[in-house]
């Protein structure tokens, strides 16, 4: 008999268990890789849905952290002057920032990326040439991985990711991750972009169109370019919006208007022409932009000002023969983004609206005030050909009746009445003296306009227009000394309201009678207890001097009454 066959040699039970561990770990690579597609996927249909720029920004970087398992991020803006005008961290607290201080600006590894713009990983970052350390308060870091976001062949800004999770280097892997999470990062922010700049220029429209109607409305050119800024103001963020209009004879200009930050510290302050920011866009006549408006080497004139503010813009408003008609200003707080040129350069039409509320509003005020000078003249000679005749002849009539009557009393009664309607003919005489003045100048201009005119000024220091009531022969029954010193009154008055009373209206009357009486009144914080303003004494004592009288109390309903009364006659 033959022998029997041989039977196959088994195979090593722990050769199968090797073979066994490497399929399952192939396994799991393959399940791995589909579930990182598959999250990468989802990141990149998450932050394509994105149209609010900032909301985009923020969800990239939460996207990277995610896909790559690091537990820092970040996310940096290349600003014109090729620093970080943006960077957008994930991970780290609110706290931890506080205890940074200031964001990083493109200095070290992170700028390493700016001047070279190439993926770059490193398993840790102290290790390389560029890194000089982080600041006080920093979380440690160790291995970073960054690679450039790019929008149409142009740098945008960085991811920025650091500290795998589990203690492990980032490799090619994550390396490939990121920059295809970059690509549609690119597409994304883009998009944001272009949204953003059409609605940016259809509310730039919507506010032309407002101002436009504003203007044509006949409202004043103070509400108009109130309404100005703060369109401007909302549309590009800004955190304050001045006018400054040229002073006449000085050649400086004076903050007319201001919204926004500090608008009460910047409303009335008057600047250089030579050696401040809106004096650079009168002089160049176009657009001046600066990253830092506190440091501008073209503010090198008077003490420091526009504190805590950053980023600016300034336009000037519209030009005349004798030079531009003003400028508007904005401004970011320090640390804001930069003013871009898709943000800035609507400025120059939206300035030029400025330009036509300013030329309506001067030739609105013209017209009326030939209509006012064409309306006294026909009232003035009404009164000399109509009153003053008919009165002459009534006089003459009486003056003749006295002969036909014989009893004295009566006699004394008529001639008392024809010397009552000769005073008469020269009070209106007098009147119409006052509705033909013609001279120029604030010295010899009548009380009336002068009053009018110190309200007016008085309206860039309040921020709101007084109210003005004006009585009887104002221009031609008060003595000039008496004139000179109530509009001194007035102007003391109203820059003490404005100062002190922190009022939101205020009411101005001033009659002529027997006396002269200037009244001021204010809804504001009232006197301080326990006394008088110090300011108020001046006021006391021009009245004193001129044999009057002068009060000032608390009104019961909330503010100031101001009383200063001075006589106009010994009778």
């Amino acid at each position: 008999m033959g022998s029997a066959p041989e039977s196959p040699a088994p195979v090593p039970k722990l050769r199968l268990d090797e073979l066994l561990d490497e399929l399952q770990a192939r396994l799991d690579a393959a399940r791995g890789t589909r579930d990182r597609v598959h999250s990468l996927l989802e990141a990149v249909l998450a932050v394509g849905r994105d149209l609010e720029l900032a909301q985009a920004l923020r969800h990239i970087v939460e996207a990277a952290v995610t896909l790559v398992d690091a537990e820092y991020g970040a996310l940096g803006v290349i600003g014109e002057d090729q620093r970080l005008s943006q960077f957008i961290p994930v991970g780290v607290t609110g706290e931890q920032v506080r205890r940074i201080g200031a964001l990083p600006s493109g200095h070290g590894v992170l700028g390493e990326l700016i001047r070279h713009p190439e993926p770059l990983r490193l398993a840790r970052i102290s290790d390389h040439p560029a890194s000089y350390g982080f600041p006080v308060g920093h979380p440690p870091m160790g291995t970073f991985l960054g690679v450039p976001i790019r929008i149409r062949g142009k740098v945008f800004g960085n991811l920025y990711l650091t500290e795998k999770r589990g203690g492990g280097d980032f490799d090619a892997e994550d390396e490939s991750v990121l920059s295809t999470l970059a690509v549609a990062a690119g597409v994304s922010i883009d998009n944001a972009r272009l949204y953003a700049r059409a609605r940016r220029r259809e509310r730039w429209l919507e506010a032309s169109a407002e101002i436009t109607s504003s203007l044509l409305s006949g409202s004043a050119e103070q509400e108009v370019l109130d309404l100005l800024l703060a369109r401007a103001t909302e549309i590009v963020g800004a955190d304050l919006a001045v006018v400054a209009l040229p002073l006449p004879g000085t050649g400086d200009l004076e903050v007319r208007t201001a919204v926004g930050l500090g608008e009460q510290q910047h409303r009335g302050l008057v600047l250089p022409v030579e050696g401040s920011f809106v004096g650079a866009a009168v002089r160049t006549g176009g657009l001046v932009v600066s990253p830092d408006v506190r440091k501008d080497p073209r503010v090198t004139a008077g003490p420091p000002r526009w504190e805590g503010l950053g980023p600016a813009v300034a336009v000037p408003i519209g030009t005349t023969a004798q030079g531009v008609r003003g400028v508007l200003m904005l401004a970011r707080v320090a640390g804001a983004p930069l003013f871009e040129e898709n943000e800035s350069g609507p400025l120059l039409g939206f300035a030029a609206q400025a330009a036509v509320a300013m030329e309506l509003a001067e030739r609105r005020r013209d017209s009326e005030q030939i209509a006012l000078l064409q309306d006294r003249d026909r009232i003035a000679r009404d009164l000399h050909d109509l009153a003053i005749q008919r009165l002459f002849a009534t006089g003459m009539t009486l003056q003749g009746a006295t002969r036909f009557i014989d009893h004295p009393e009566a006699t004394e009664r008529v001639l008392r009445a024809i010397d009552d309607l000769d005073e008469t003919a020269r009070t209106i005489r007098a009147t119409i003296f006052g509705l033909r003045l013609r001279e120029s100048g604030p010295a010899s201009a009548g009380l009336r306009s002068r009053v009018a005119q110190v309200v007016e000024h008085a309206t860039r220091a309040l921020g709101f227009s007084p109210a003005l009531r004006t009585t009887g022969l104002l221009d031609t029954a008060v003595p000039a000394e008496v004139s000179d010193a109530a509009v001194a009154v007035l102007e003391e008055a109203l820059s003490n309201a404005a100062r002190h009373a922190k009022a939101g209206a205020v009411d101005v009357s001033i009659t002529a009678g027997p006396e002269l009486t200037l009244v001021v009144r204010d809804d504001g914080v009232g006197l301080p207890d326990g006394g008088r303003r110090s300011g108020l004494v001046n006021l006391a004592d021009r009245a004193t001097a001129l044999g009057g009288t002068f009060t000032a109390r608390s009104r019961p309903e909330g503010g100031t009454e101001l009383v200063w009364q001075v006589p106009l006659s010994t009778d």
